[in-house]
């Protein structure tokens, strides 16, 4: 059985047609800019291969979960840094990144971080480190939260008796649908919230019952939790 690494770089030299290797220190002498992907659990590998071998004037752009700017620059011995929070809907161009650089890294490398991160959806340059953990709590993790709520949905539509796929599909349109009202109506959600809702209608029934749940304390419980965990992943204090 083969290197399952070593046959992922295979196919996607051979598929984009670009040079790849399995080692650290080859890949790092070549580029303007270094993006860093692993998992936060190879860091010190890397580290390992990397301190102290880039070029002054390299841009290392990092994705990698909870490891600080800090911890980069302490790790690599290197200080032109941008740190990134992307979400999984990158992966069909349609992702939210918030993202933040060290004062060493020029207008120019801010230039191509902005349009790396463009290329897989949206972008958002913030000033303060902190506010990446914020951004994992919020849109992070966020995707997982619709995803949770589309099941819930789903499975209610199932028990007043639509079959599953049926519901699904039917749930799904919904959430596509209602966010690109939001972003193209030029209203809150609260004002399409009460439009929708007609006293003494059907709607107002579902969000009493909402209400009645405290569903908007449970959200802010939940991003608070992952907010803290974030903090606590990346080495703050609680």
């Amino acid at each position: 059985m083969g290197n399952h690494a070593d046959e992922r770089r295979k196919y996607l030299g051979e598929k984009y047609d670009i040079t790849v290797t399995g080692d650290n220190l080859v890949s790092s002498r070549s580029g303007e800019v270094l993006v860093l992907a692993v998992k936060p659990q190879q860091v010190s590998e890397v580290f390992a291969d990397l301190s102290g071998q880039l070029k002054s004037s390299q841009l290392v752009l990092s994705i990698m979960a909870g490891i600080t700017i800090k911890t980069l620059h302490n790790g690599l011995k290197h200080n032109r840094i941008v740190r990134v929070m992307p979400n999984t809907p990158a992966q069909i161009g349609e992702g939210m990144s918030v993202w933040t650089a060290t004062p060493e890294v020029t207008k120019k490398q801010r230039g191509w971080a902005s349009s790396i991160l463009q290329s897989v959806g949206k972008e958002l340059y913030v000033e303060d480190e902190k506010y990446l953990d914020m951004a994992t709590a919020l849109m992070g993790s966020g995707p997982a939260y619709f995803f949770l709520f589309v099941e819930a949905l789903t499975e209610a539509g199932v028990k007043i008796g639509f079959n599953r796929e049926v519901a699904q599909k039917l749930v799904l349109q919904t959430m596509l649908g209602s966010g690109r009202l939001i972003e193209k109506s030029g209203k809150s959600p609260a004002e399409l919230r009460q439009m929708v809702a007609s006293k003494g209608g059907t709607t107002e029934a579902a969000l009493l019952e909402f209400k009645k749940g405290k569903f908007a304390g449970l959200v802010a419980l939940a991003v608070k939790a992952a907010y803290d965990r974030a903090r606590q992943l990346g080495g703050e204090p609680k």
